[in-house]
């Protein structure tokens, strides 16, 4: 696991500032820390999920969080809540479609800011 410092250190380097933002949210609490490390990197190592490897990783109810994008290859057939940095439109669509929640990572850290209940996948 990265150290607050090497995270601190990286963020300096990040001009999106709902990025910055995300990663300074993250790093305060433990349950966290591992999203500001994944999304401290570089960004060509983000995670990029499809909604089949979602599906098959979640179990019904859960909370998944995604330091990263979602994209819409494949379907959900559970009803789960998703955090992630950003998703597709289609992905969004798809989501909704089948009852399940799409959020941001921001909002998430916000209404949850211990990190009860969530699954990190990556």
């Amino acid at each position: 696991m990265k150290s607050k410092t090497l995270i601190e250190k990286q963020l300096k380097r990040k001009t999106n500032p709902d990025l910055v933002q995300t990663i300074i949210l993250s790093k305060k609490n433990l349950n966290w820390i591992e999203v500001s490390a994944s999304l401290s990197g570089l960004s060509n190592n983000r995670v990029v999920l499809n909604l089949d490897f979602i599906d098959k990783q979640a179990k019904e109810g859960e909370t998944i969080v995604i330091p990263g994008k979602v994209l819409s290859m494949g379907e959900l057939t559970k009803k789960i809540k998703i955090v992630a940095l950003a998703a597709s439109k289609s992905a969004i669509e798809k989501i909704n479609k089948n009852g399940s929640t799409f959020t941001t990572i921001i909002e998430e850290i916000k209404s949850n800011p211990e990190g009860k209940g969530i699954k990190i996948l990556k």
